[in-house]
């Protein structure tokens, strides 16, 4: 067996690399929404608590640290949206999204989980509140943060998880991108994308995250989180394509290459 074989990871390697990754994206992501946006909970001016921009910088603190972490062995998506991406771009094999989206599922609800499992272990009423409140799920209307309504919600999914995209291909491009700070860029990406759409809708842009809250959430952010599951896949499917499109257009075949040199 040669070396290379030797150190590539295998599939259930990989599978375990992503769920792991989606867990720590959405119990650092989330966790940190619960636990430290609105600390102490009720306290006038809400002094100690890290507020919209402490939850923007723990997505994308969390994204950071996983890409840097299991991107060498997954390539760290963490995200149906960007497995999806990545597949229609061609930079991903479609006969592996099943397995990858199912772990970013799975990593997702069990950071959910160890959320409430703590809450059980907090102050009598936190659980409670938390599950009360949407456990941080995603939402429009009346479970929007700044009262957005549906169509804002689909907008800013679809504009919002397609950039997303784009600028990972962008970055982990082999020839264009830089791998070192890859990881770097899409977490910086993630920040600026809640700082936008934290009011709108929670921000999303990731069906495993989405679902995970949802679980806990009750029965409003269920019966929409079907929203945060359609659109940040039809942003990740289009930035797939249009990136296909525009940056790496596929050769033309050997005759018409000959006749255009010609």
């Amino acid at each position: 067996m040669s070396d290379t074989t030797r150190n590539t990871p295998s599939t259930a390697t990989k599978l375990v690399a992503e769920a792991i990754g989606t867990f720590v994206l959405v119990f650092g992501g989330v966790g940190t929404a619960l636990f430290a946006a609105n600390f102490p909970a009720g306290s006038e001016g809400n002094p100690l608590g890290v507020g919209f921009v402490g939850v923007a910088l723990a997505f994308g603190l969390t994204v950071l640290a996983g890409a840097y972490a299991f991107g060498p062995i997954s390539g760290g998506h963490f995200n149906p949206a960007i497995t999806l991406g990545l597949a229609v771009a061609g930079r991903f094999e479609w006969r592996n999204t099943i397995g990858y989206i199912i772990a970013q599922l799975i990593g997702g609800a069990l950071g959910t989980t160890l959320i409430v499992l703590i809450g059980l272990f907090g102050p009598t009423d936190w659980l409670a509140n938390a599950q009360d409140g949407g456990f941080a799920s995603n939402g429009y209307g009346e479970l929007s943060p700044g009262g957005f309504g549906l169509g804002a919600a689909i907008i800013a999914e679809i504009l919002l998880t397609g950039l997303f995209v784009l600028i990972i291909l962008g970055v982990t491009h082999t020839v264009r991108g830089t791998a070192a700070l890859a990881p770097l860029a899409i977490g910086l990406t993630l920040t600026l994308i809640h700082l936008i759409s934290i009011p709108i809708d929670n921000t999303s842009v990731n069906p495993a995250r989405s679902i995970a809250a949802a679980i806990y959430g009750g029965a409003g952010p269920l019966s929409q989180v079907w929203v945060f599951i359609v659109f940040p896949i039809v942003g990740g499917l289009l930035a797939g394509l249009l990136h296909r499109a525009l940056f790496e257009p596929k050769p033309l075949p050997a005759d018409r290459a000959e006749a255009r040199v010609r």
